[in-house]
């Protein structure tokens, strides 16, 4: 039986084709892969050629690891994907300017985003760039006296209900979605790389992206807003 605790299961959805991967992640290599070519002309997903997808593969995936599948990382390519950028300008009154700042304008950008796009999820939430005082700053090694302080952060996000719809399918088998990437976005970061698409998005999801920030919930864990920060705090 295969160590459960060391492989990820991944799905991935666009447009052209279908893939299922099951990732080792100690020695980073798929034990499990398919894939599926889809001749779709439009970007809607057909749900019932996805079950059959799912339904050639999943049960070979657990005979494979002798366990149910319980959780997947979805990957997915779609025109209903939103990428937008969000700059906020604070004018300081008297407050030294530090990660802890930057951290609370990172929260509001965040909530800003959800109050305007209440029907959708994010999935990437990454820092473009921030000025003090008009100028690029690169890293806090210590705190700052100055006026203002802008921040410009790039959002991604899926609309709930076409996650709402993947869910579904997936719910047949009792399987959770864990994770969202998009795979534009992912794709982006390893361009003339021969990697498959799972060991893309477990990379990214353990920072090779240095920008991006990793939301998790205030209940779980007591490390403030985010769980990490970019490694330019470090």
């Amino acid at each position: 039986m295969i160590d459960k605790l060391s492989i990820e299961a991944y799905l991935s959805i666009s447009k052209k084709k279908y893939e299922i991967y099951l990732l080792d992640k100690k020695n980073l290599k798929n034990i499990y892969k398919e894939e599926l070519d889809v001749e779709n002309d439009t970007d809607l997903i057909d749900y019932n050629l996805l079950s059959n997808f799912l339904d050639k593969n999943i049960f070979k995936i657990e005979k494979l690891i002798g366990n149910f599948l319980k959780t997947i990382i979805l990957v997915i390519e779609n025109e209903q994907i939103l990428n937008s950028s969000i700059g906020i300008k604070k004018q300081n009154y008297g407050e030294k300017i530090n990660k802890d700042y930057l951290e609370s304008s990172l929260g509001e950008l965040k909530d800003l985003f959800k109050e305007n796009y209440q029907n959708n999820k994010i999935i990437h939430f990454t820092l473009n760039r921030y000025l003090i005082d008009g100028l690029d700053c690169k890293s806090f090694d210590k705190e700052i006296d100055a006026e203002h302080m802008c921040v410009e952060v790039n959002f991604i996000s899926a609309p709930n209900i076409l996650i709402k719809e993947i869910s579904n399918v997936l719910e047949k088998y009792q399987i959770k979605i864990d994770r969202l990437f998009e795979k534009k976005y992912i794709k982006n970061f390893f361009q003339g790389e021969h990697l498959d698409l799972s060991l893309i998005a477990y990379k990214i999801q353990n920072g090779h992206n240095q920008n991006e920030i990793s939301l998790v919930s205030k209940s779980l864990k007591k490390k403030g807003f985010f769980e990490k920060f970019f490694q330019l705090f470090s």
